[in-house]
């Protein structure tokens, strides 16, 4: 069940059985000469879809713009500052908190975010602590999951792409996205295969350290039939940790 796609109707009737949703995050970003920009929003988008089919899940919409300055050294890239991507997740939580929802699952893409959701994971929480007349009762929980660490999906890309996975550009990312839009599947040349690896600091170091965008990846080993192995994967783990999560 997709939260835009549904009435206000629904959603009441969707609460009476489940205080759980999904809210899928990631980037705009470039990601090298194969990879689409949007990429990192894409994967988790698609992911909880499926989750979402294979039990009874509610999939909020996409958080598709993320923390990325150091991508702005490459068109089309669009940040959020950490403090601006925390302040609009402690929005979206607290927009469906005040409705019911007491676990929001946030199915995240791109690493870039990880510290700053945690971070407003703990804002939401102080704001809690902090709120006057507290109950000592149960409110609203938070949870991170990165779909590119799920074991089944790490195992997997470990097993079709070795030391050219990488870090960034990685063909099980680009695979996925094939997947969701095959007819967009791209075609470029890479030099060198595999790209450098290395630290991420600024847009302008970004750029000189990684010219085409990729680290650590051979991007051309994507593929429609990886991605659909990959999403496979993705699907049966989430939704398994999901479960878990709201029944905790």
């Amino acid at each position: 069940m997709q939260l835009q796609l549904a009435t206000w109707q629904e959603v009441d009737t969707y609460l009476e059985r489940s205080r759980g949703v999904i809210i899928p995050i990631g980037s705009t970003e470039q990601h090298g000469p194969l990879g689409f920009i949007g990429t990192d929003a894409i994967c988790p988008e698609v992911i909880a879809r499926g989750v979402a089919e294979r039990i009874d899940a509610l999939v909020a919409p996409t958080i598709s713009i993320g923390m990325a300055q150091h991508h702005l050294g490459f068109a089309g890239s669009i940040s959020l500052r950490p403090s601006t991507l925390m302040a609009v997740i402690r929005d979206v939580v607290q927009s469906l908190a005040r409705h019911g929802f007491e676990r929001c699952y946030f199915l995240n893409g791109h690493g870039g975010n990880v510290a700053t959701i945690n971070a407003a994971f703990s804002e939401i929480y102080a704001d809690a602590s902090f709120a006057r007349g507290g109950s000592n009762q149960p409110g609203v929980r938070c949870k991170l999951s990165n779909w590119y660490a799920a074991p089944a999906v790490k195992n997997l890309a470990a097993k079709l792409y070795g030391n050219s996975e990488g870090s960034h550009a990685t063909p099980s990312e680009v695979s996925l996205t094939y997947f969701a839009y095959p007819d967009c599947v791209k075609s470029a040349d890479q030099d060198p295969k595999i790209a450098p690896t290395g630290p991420i600091l600024d847009a302008d170091d970004y750029r000189r350290r990684f010219p085409d965008g990729r680290i650590g990846a051979d991007s051309s080993l994507a593929s429609i039939e990886d991605g659909k192995k990959l999403y496979d994967a993705a699907v049966i783990d989430i939704a398994r940790d999901y479960e878990n999560f709201i029944n905790a």
